[in-house]
């Protein structure tokens, strides 16, 4: 029935088709129109699923997010990573091992007792207690100083700066990173380097792990971990080696001096009471010891090599003192200029010298330098082929050795060359 249709219907319709198209036309048109409604239809769902496949690929961040991968986020439709770099994470694991053997050295003194007489917070907002005082009379043990240093055996041995605790009339307190304090007895001093062992009595401390300093490079990540400014305990600093072999006079400002040799320059963050702190590599190794720092100057610190270290440890753990090589004489550096002044042949070398007291001898009468035929005015050019200069001092060469060590040493003597072979004995 839905077929058929009247005849008035019929012309209607011929008529509507006749003022709009040929049949033959009409039939294109459709095809046309159906091609172009089907493209549209598959060009939109093509497009939704574009746009579906976009949006996964963003989803799929936060989600990574959200189940622990960390930093992926989009802006503008660039991505950018605001994860922990892989050297931060290592820093962190390396301060997580290190600190809790790394400790707090308090020095105290007896000093003279002192009484406020004025007192005004607006002169001393913070409370810091510098206000004018005068001597109420007798003395009482107050803290003057700190230091760093770190556990280097279970037992209680740590290693620190001779400089730390040079002062003999006072005493001294270690304070572990867990807040206990202990007192503490200097154990050894090296004579040579600015080193020092103390001894706390204690057990099971967790100790340190000591690095290697002979194969450092330039622009290595090092970490820095001390009492900085004697206040803030287990401060940590990171920088990168920033030179090495470095010589410098170091002094402490109240008119003593040392020389340092062949130490560790570094921009990590070198503050008074860092010293004896441990400088550590990316793994939290130990890799030297904070000493110094320029005065004047931005992240210019200097660090000990831990192999000079090692040494003095070793020592002190197999014999209970620090023992060192010597040869038992009394020299100067040549230099460019003293050999110009005293028409030596050579601009380096260690020149043979007397002191100026009478009991300075120029040779220690029995020494392995006398046995070896060493006299005043002799120059010493070479130990093992290494060349006595400002890069290579002579008492740092010899500290290298150990007790019983035969060197070979190259000698200007009398007008000419000669070498002598010197069996090294323990320094007294």
């Amino acid at each position: 029935m839905n077929e058929i249709k009247n005849e008035s219907e019929q012309k209607e319709n011929k008529a509507c088709c006749s003022d709009f198209l040929h049949p033959h036309k009409k039939l294109i048109v459709t095809v046309v129109l159906i091609s172009f409604l089907l493209s549209s239809f598959c060009g939109a769902v093509f497009g939704f699923m574009a746009a579906g496949i976009g949006q996964g690929k963003i989803f799929s961040k936060i989600t990574g997010q959200k189940n622990g991968e960390q930093g992926q986020n989009t802006t503008n439709g660039s991505s950018r990573t605001t994860s922990v770099p892989d050297e931060g994470s290592a820093v962190i694991k390396a301060v997580d091992k290190a600190s809790p053997s790394v400790v707090s050295i308090i020095i105290s003194k007896d000093v003279a007792r002192m009484q406020n007489f004025f007192s005004d917070p607006f002169f001393d907002p913070f409370g810091s207690g510098n206000n004018n005082q005068n001597n109420q009379g007798g003395t009482e043990k107050q803290e003057i100083g700190g230091g760093s240093g770190f556990i280097v055996s279970g037992d209680g041995l740590i290693a620190t700066n001779k400089h730390v605790v040079s002062d003999q009339s006072a005493s001294y307190t270690v304070m572990t990173n867990d807040g206990k304090k202990y007192d503490a007895k200097v154990l050894a001093i090296d004579p040579v380097n600015d080193v020092a062992i103390l001894k706390i009595d204690a057990a099971n401390l967790p100790v340190l792990e000591l690095g290697d300093s002979a194969n450092l490079k330039i622009g290595q990540t090092v970490i820095a971990i001390g009492n900085s400014l004697g206040e803030f305990r287990n401060t940590v600093s990171k920088g990168i080696i920033s030179g090495l072999k470095r010589n410098v006079m170091a002094g402490s400002g109240l008119g003593d001096s040392e020389n340092l040799s062949e130490v560790i320059q570094t921009d990590a963050a070198i503050n008074p009471g860092n010293s004896g702190g441990p400088l550590l590599d990316i793994n939290g190794k130990v890799i030297g010891v904070n000493v110094a720092m320029a005065q004047g100057a931005q992240n210019v610190g200097f660090a000990l090599p831990i192999d000079i270290i090692k040494k003095d440890i070793d020592s002190v753990k197999t014999q209970g003192k620090i023992v060192q090589p010597y040869i038992g004489v009394r020299y100067m550096p040549v230099t460019a200029n003293l050999a110009k002044q005293n028409n030596l042949p050579y601009e380096y070398g260690a020149l043979v010298l007397r002191g100026q007291k009478i009991t300075d001898f120029a040779v220690v009468p029995g020494s392995p330098a006398d046995k070896a035929g060493i006299v005043e005015n002799d120059i010493i050019l070479e130990i093992n082929e290494i060349k006595i200069d400002e890069n290579h001092q002579f008492i740092d060469q010899i500290a290298k050795f150990s007790v019983g060590d035969t060197v070979t040493l190259k000698i200007w003597h009398k007008g000419e060359e000669k070498t002598a072979q010197v069996k090294l004995e323990e320094r007294k």
